[in-house]
């Protein structure tokens, strides 16, 4: 308790400390809006400085900026990627209000780009925080021509995926629902399509990209490993536009435009798969092909978005997604049909309002739904499987900037979670076999934080934080109380709204950054974070049957403690940036399934009698070589990593690689713009291969063959590695009366047609009975050499 006490009363002394020093100067303060030209969007991340103190600001997620200074004249800079500086002389003897427009660079040639960005980014920026621009993600080469958010951050060091083809992501060794996803402040559960092979987020949407693998400030929570929090466009405010793209597998559109002129706007994108609908009438011509008759796959998800702004002081944005996948198999001779529905849905509503130059606030509400079904029926006997998760949630954050060394962020938020583990119906005819009700799992979740970002002087930088959370799963509920041999001998009942569990944690945070000058810094943070729900998974990917559970009576929270040390240095001009961080994460109460024991024993049971839990720490050194000028660009990341697992009921107690551990994981990203219409790009990768378990023995009992495993994750499947190339033509001419705007996409997967690993399955060749019986491994591969095409239009 008097620890507690002691870090509060600390932190906020030197906040408040470090404010008073420079209150009683005479100042004044100059905000305001960043926007595009052109479009009227709100610019996030833009650069504002004060040349004469090489000092500034960066616009938030609303495009908002605040600087206070002592009465005198200064220089206004501001600078964003791929658009002109603008610059201004100001007097500054009263508080000045001034929002600056934008212009983009004509010509948008890799160079242009990337040198708009602040230079010393690299230097300045938090220790693990990463921009990503749309951009770099629509110019590498595209798994079957779509342009993958999730995808481009794999290839950044400290971060992997899960296998060949899927869109799950492990941060540090950290398991996939560890990420903390946002879209458009909304959680989002299950970020693929495609059984993972796709993300959810259309790139045509997106306007910000922002990942933190580490030392997470206060306003972030929930989760232990990383937040990926993505920013969808706003729509054109000026005029209407839209865009398009024909693809082998998929095509998209979006339109957006005013609603009344650079007052309110819209943006609308859709997105859908059609390869179900071209290959299905051929199916039945083909001898190899007829057992795959009656099978249907496709994907579709929509993007929409509108925001209204009534002054500078106040502006109201409503956003929303619908994704769905949908697979089907409807067999007329044998009477039988399966259709298997998943997928997110969420909403939110924001309100913005200035309270005076220094002080700004966001209010949010959200909805947030993942749900996952099956359903098969045959003659008369109809079975359905349902599991998913709801949130109802509410936030609000505050921006404060009393000086300009001191960026204060505080706030609240409270959700309601409604879990349903897994609930399933079953009947023949009129008759029910088993009629299990919706199960449902009801929990308060409330966080509040302050973070102060405080630059103590041009070398100094330190952000602090603490963040309070408290936890409590409500009834109704029933706990079957089990005894040693998994047999129900009571069940304790919870009426509404009664305290079944209840969690209280104070998670400190805090980061240091020393520039040596102005090429070099030293970066250095640490955090604790807590997470309350928790994704119980069979599967080395997260596939749409895993589900989510709350903590309770019996799941304890996780709890991880990050360390993190970096030094990062610039050359050439800010030519090229080079970075080596170092990083230790211990995590606690870490979750998996009994040996044995499967989702589909949750069915009229509580799913937390079927877990065990354990502890889990991961380690490396992360490099990272970017070239970000010229005309070839480009980077090189490497991680050198160890994640194990020791759980008391697995393996026999002995520590075991995770199966996500990768010892060694090299990526190369290289992109050369040829005049202006070319761009070509490569990516190689190379990483070690996953773990598996795989039998040491097999034996003959009773006629029945019997696996002996070895030990757990104990095996490491062959090394991944391919290469892809891509190559874009952006046609300069406009056609259709200069209304019409074209650009081809070539792109080539797995070029050298590697056979990387996908599982291993063993094959029986011979007569048991005669002992001439022999065992054989067998490698499955999923994605030989795939070329793809695709064609964007933009029309205005």
């Amino acid at each position: 308790m008097y620890k507690i006490f002691f870090i509060r009363f600390l932190f906020f002394a030197c906040v408040l400390l470090g404010t008073a020093s420079e209150i009683y100067a005479q100042k004044y303060t100059i905000s305001g809006y960043i926007r595009d030209a052109k479009t009227g969007e709100d610019l996030v991340g833009a650069n504002i400085l004060i040349k004469e103190i090489v000092y500034g600001a960066i616009t938030n997620h609303y495009g908002f900026y605040s600087i206070t200074l002592e009465k005198g004249e200064y220089s206004l800079i501001v600078s964003f990627i791929g658009y002109e500086n603008y610059m201004e002389k100001i007097s500054l003897d009263k508080d000045i209000k001034r929002n600056v427009a934008m212009a983009q660079k004509i010509l948008i040639t890799q160079e242009v780009t990337v040198t708009a960005e602040k230079a010393d980014k690299n230097i300045k920026g938090q220790i693990g925080a990463i921009k990503m621009p749309v951009q770099t993600i629509k110019e590498i080469p595209q798994f079957l021509g779509e342009a993958d958010v999730i995808k481009t951050i794999q290839l950044l060091p400290g971060i992997s995926s899960a296998c060949e083809g899927t869109s799950g992501f492990y941060v540090r060794g950290g398991s996939p629902d560890q990420n903390l996803i946002l879209l458009d402040e909304a959680i989002v559960y299950n970020a693929s399509h495609l059984f993972g092979f796709f993300s959810v987020f259309n790139a045509d949407a997106v306007k910000d990209i922002s990942l933190i693998k580490g030392g997470m400030p206060a306003n972030y929570g929930g989760r232990i490993s990383s937040v990926l929090d993505i920013t969808m466009k706003e729509g054109n405010n000026r005029e209407f536009e839209g865009n398009g793209s024909l693809g082998l597998i998929s095509s998209h559109l979006t339109l957006q435009g005013p609603i009344k002129k650079d007052t309110s706007s819209f943006i609308i994108t859709a997105r859908r798969t059609y390869i179900d609908a071209i290959v299905k009438p051929f199916l039945p011509y083909f001898k190899k092909t007829k057992e795959y008759a009656g099978t249907g796959y496709h994907f579709y998800d929509i993007n929409a978005k509108a925001n209204y702004r009534f002054s500078d002081k106040d502006r109201v944005f409503i956003s929303g997604y619908y994704g769905r996948d949908v697979f089907s198999f409807n067999s007329k001779t044998a009477d039988f049909k399966v259709d298997i529905p998943w997928g997110n849905a969420t909403a939110s509503a924001r309100w913005n309002h200035l309270f005076n130059e220094k002080l700004f606030m966001n209010a949010t509400a959200v909805f947030s739904d993942y749900r996952f079904e099956f359903g098969a029926e045959q003659d008369e006997f109809e079975f359905i499987l349902f599991s998913g998760i709801r949130d109802y949630n509410l936030k609000l954050d505050f921006y404060y900037h009393p000086t300009i060394r001191h960026n204060i962020k505080a706030g609240a938020i409270y959700i309601y979670h409604i879990f349903t583990p897994t609930s399933v119906t079953a009947r023949i005819g009129e008759t029910q076999l088993i009629s299990s009700d919706i199960i449902e799992q009801l929990a308060n979740d409330v966080a509040v934080y302050i973070n102060d970002e405080f630059d103590v002087n041009e070398k100094l930088n330190i952000s602090a934080g603490l963040r309070g959370t408290m936890f409590q799963q409500i009834g109704p509920f029933d706990r079957y109380i089990k005894n040693q041999f998994n047999m129900t001998i009571d069940t304790l009942h919870y009426k509404s709204w009664e305290n079944v569990a209840l969690y209280k944690h104070i998670e400190p945070r805090a980061s240091i950054r020393y520039a040596m000058n102005r090429n070099t810094s030293l970066k250095a943070s640490y955090a604790q974070n807590y997470q309350y729900v928790h994704l119980a998974t069979i599967s080395s990917a997260s596939i749409p049957a895993d589900i989510w559970v709350p903590s309770s009576d019996i799941v304890k929270p996780q709890f991880s403690t990050q360390y993190s040390l970096g030094y990062f240095q610039n050359f050439m001009k800010d030519m090229f940036e080079t970075s080596v961080e170092v990083y230790y994460k211990d995590m606690k109460n870490q979750i998996e399934y009994k040996d044995g024991a499967t989702p589909a024993d949750n069915v009229g049971d509580n799913a937390d009698n079927y877990f065990t839990f354990g502890k889990g720490t991961s380690y490396g050194v992360e490099l990272f070589l970017k070239k970000q000028t010229g005309d070839i660009t480009g980077w090189i990341g490497y991680t050198l990593s160890k994640t194990s697992r020791l759980f008391d009921e697995i393996n026999y107690g002995i520590e075991y690689p995770a199966k996500y551990d990768r010892r060694h994981d090299l990526s190369m990203i290289v992109t050369y713009n040829y005049k202006e219409n070319w761009t070509f790009s490569a990516v190689f990768i190379y990483a070690t291969g996953n773990c598996t378990t795989l039998p040491i023995g097999r034996y003959l009992i009773d006629g029945r063959i019997v696996n002996e495993y070895g030990e757990r994750n104990s095996f490491r499947m062959m090394p991944y590695h391919r290469l892809d190339l891509s190559v874009s033509y952006q046609n300069r001419e406009r056609l259709a009366n200069k209304k019409i705007k074209t650009s081809w996409n070539f792109s080539v997967y797995n070029v050298y047609n590697r056979a990387n690993p996908y599982f291993i399955y063993f094959d029986n060749e011979g007569d048991i009975l005669s002992g001439n019986m022999q065992t054989k491994a067998k490698l499955v591969s999923l994605f030989p050499i795939l070329p793809s095409i695709t064609l964007n239009i933009k029309f205005l």
